[in-house]
C-alpha cells in the first residue's frame, strides 16, 4: 500500500481473533437459512452498528463441524474507536459457540489469505478407534510430509482447482495429528487423518479437527499497528506506528498541522531523521 495515500483514507483494516465450536455451527461461510460462523459475527456486529465495506476475508477456512482455537476474520471499516472496547461488546452479545479474543488495527483493503504464511491444524481422534500402531502412524506422517501432488486426499471439489500441489508438514505427538502448511484442499487434512490412524483414505469427522494457529507473514506483521504511549509531541494528539517501527502516524489537528510541518517541511523532515516514515493525519 502507498503510505502517501494513508494521509487521505478513511478506513483502517482490522484483524478480529476468534476461537469457536464448529460443532454448534452448520458451516464456516454464510449460508441462507443456516447457523454459520461468519454469519454469526455479522450478526453481532450489526448490533453493534460496526459497518464494513466489501466482504469478510480469513486466515483460514474451515469445514463444517470444524472448531478453531485460533483463526482470524479481516475487514476494512471506518471505525476508529476502543478495540478492547469492541471486544468486549461483542464477547457480551455472544456465547461460548463464538468469541472473539484479540482485535488488531492495521492497513485498509488488504488481500488477506494472501498474507498469512501457514495454519496448523490439529486432528485428535479418540484412541481406542485407532487402528494403525504407534511406528505406522510415525511412519506415514513421514512419509506424507513434503511438497507434492496431493490431489489422492481430497474430494470432487478439491480435484477441480488447478493448482493440486501442497506443502505439509504432519507429526503426532501425545495422540494428536498436527498438520502445519501454506494451504489445504478440501477434506485434505480429515482424508489424511483417515488414512494415516486407520489406513483408510476417508475423510474422517470433522468434529475432532481444531484449526490451531494462523502464521503471518512478516509482511502482514509489518502492517499491524499499535499505539505509542512513551512518545510525546507538541501538538500531536495520537501516535500508533508499525510492528516494525518503521512506520509512525501522527494524528493531529487541522489547526496545529502546519506548525508540525514547519515551513519547507523542516520540523516534519527532523522528526523522520529520529523515526523513520511518518504520515500526518488530521482529526476533528
Amino acid at each position: 500500500m502507498n503510505i502517501r495515500s494513508m494521509e487521505k483514507i478513511n478506513k483502517w483494516g482490522y484483524m478480529f481473533y476468534i476461537k469457536y465450536d464448529g460443532t454448534k455451527f452448520h458451516s464456516f461461510d454464510e449460508m441462507s437459512g443456516k447457523k454459520t460462523v461468519k454469519g454469526k459475527f455479522k450478526e453481532i456486529m450489526a448490533k453493534l452498528d460496526f459497518t464494513w465495506a466489501k466482504g469478510i476475508q480469513q486466515g483460514g477456512r474451515t469445514d463444517a463441524k470444524v472448531s478453531a482455537i485460533e483463526n482470524i476474520l479481516y475487514v476494512s471499516s471506518k471505525f476508529d474507536g476502543d478495540v478492547k472496547g469492541l471486544q468486549r461488546s461483542f464477547n457480551s452479545l455472544s456465547d461460548d459457540s463464538l468469541k472473539v479474543t484479540m482485535i488488531k488495527k492495521t492497513f485498509p483493503n488488504l488481500m488477506f489469505p494472501e498474507l498469512i504464511s501457514k495454519r496448523e491444524y490439529i486432528y485428535e481422534y479418540p484412541r481406542k478407534r485407532i487402528k494403525n500402531s504407534l511406528e505406522e502412524i510415525e511412519r506415514l506422517c513421514m512419509e506424507l510430509s513434503g511438497k507434492y501432488d496431493v490431489s489422492e486426499f481430497t474430494d470432487k471439489k478439491g480435484l477441480e482447482l488447478k493448482e493440486h500441489i501442497r506443502e505439509v508438514e504432519i507429526s503426532y505427538r501425545k495422540d494428536k495429528l498436527y498438520f502445519l502448511g501454506n494451504s489445504f484442499m478440501p477434506k485434505q487434512v480429515r482424508t489424511m487423518s483417515g488414512y494415516i490412524l486407520i489406513g483408510k483414505k476417508e475423510p474422517l469427522e470433522g468434529r475432532y479437527l481444531t484449526l490451531s494457529k494462523i502464521v503471518l507473514t512478516k509482511e502482514l506483521k509489518d502492517m499491524i499497528l499499535e499505539e505509542v504511549k512513551d512518545i510525546v509531541i507538541d501538538g500531536v494528539e495520537k501516535i500508533e506506528r508499525n510492528l516494525g517501527k518503521t512506520l509512525y502516524i501522527f494524528y493531529i489537528k487541522n489547526s496545529k498541522k502546519g506548525e508540525l510541518i514547519g515551513k519547507n517541511g523542516k520540523n516534519i523532515k527532523a522528526l523522520k531523521k529520529i523515526y523513520g516514515d511518518i504520515v500526518v493525519k488530521e482529526i476533528c
